[in-house]
């Protein structure tokens, strides 16, 4: 059997140690590999105990690797599995690293969803919808999600959409009251959030424009309208300025009125 004739640090990792048989370099392990099976100088290893060796070691770099990837920031069970495949990691020893991972504490798909929920709620406006959907791609069970968006309360989220909300209806003034509102439903189920949340805070939000306000809209797009329909005839010009201000959603009452202003 070939014996353990020199077993030396390696230069760049000192975590790491080639070992010697007969005399000739045979490969390295990782420190932790050389205590688990007491390896020193004078020791004969048969097939068996090379490729136990050999199967530990590989463990260990794949969990060296899983660590160095969670120092970063937290990860779900899926993303640390997904990761250890991508550098070609075989199946059995991901297993053994995940779990280590949780033996360690390293992984824990709970605190992880806990986290990655108050993340979401204190740094986007996302809606909790989305932010379920985020969970599920990363692997986190139903019953784990459900726990962990016990964190986004009804009232944090609507106080979310309400915010959303009053800020998308000052930046759009200029649209008319029923595409302003379209618009406004459109942006929070992008932005994630639930039917009965879009109501909840369209109801809450100031969005009574007022004849005034409404008039002003419509004349901006009625000058911009006119400006391109004026050398119609009268009747091609009328046709053509209803529809163009239909379509942004203000009423015919209204678009007769601005009509009539613009004739004179």
């Amino acid at each position: 059997m070939p014996t353990i004739t020199k077993i030396s640090v390696q230069e760049k990792n000192k975590d790491r140690y080639n070992i010697f048989l007969d005399d000739k370099y045979a490969f390295s392990v990782d420190e932790d590999v050389i205590i688990k099976h007491s390896l020193k100088k004078g020791m004969e290893l048969d097939a068996f105990s090379l490729s136990e060796i050999a199967y530990q070691d590989d463990i260990r770099k794949a969990y060296n690797r899983a660590i160095q990837y969670l120092s970063k920031r937290m990860r779900s069970e899926k993303e640390v599995r997904q990761y250890l495949a991508e550098k070609d990691v075989d199946e059995m020893i991901i297993r053994e690293v995940i779990h280590k991972l949780y033996e360690y504490r390293f992984l824990d798909d709970k605190e992880f969803a806990i986290a990655f929920v108050r993340t979401a709620m204190n740094t986007t406006d996302k809606g909790s919808r989305i932010i379920r959907g985020e969970l599920r791609e990363k692997g986190i069970s139903e019953d784990l999600i459900d726990l962990a968006m016990k964190e986004y309360s009804f009232e944090e989220e609507f106080e979310a959409a309400l915010k959303l909300s009053e800020k998308f209806v000052q930046k759009n003034s200029r649209d008319s009251f029923r595409v302003m509102k379209r618009k406004l439903e459109q942006m929070l189920y992008r932005k994630g959030y639930s039917m009965e949340m879009i109501q909840a805070a369209i109801a809450e939000t100031d969005m009574d424009k007022g004849e005034d306000l409404e008039m002003a809209a419509l004349r901006s797009h009625a000058e911009k309208a006119h400006r391109k329909f004026s050398t119609l005839s009268d009747f091609e010009y009328e046709q053509k300025m209803k529809q163009t201000l239909y379509r942004k959603g203000f009423s015919i009452e209204l678009i007769e009125q601005m009509i009539e202003e613009l004739k004179e």
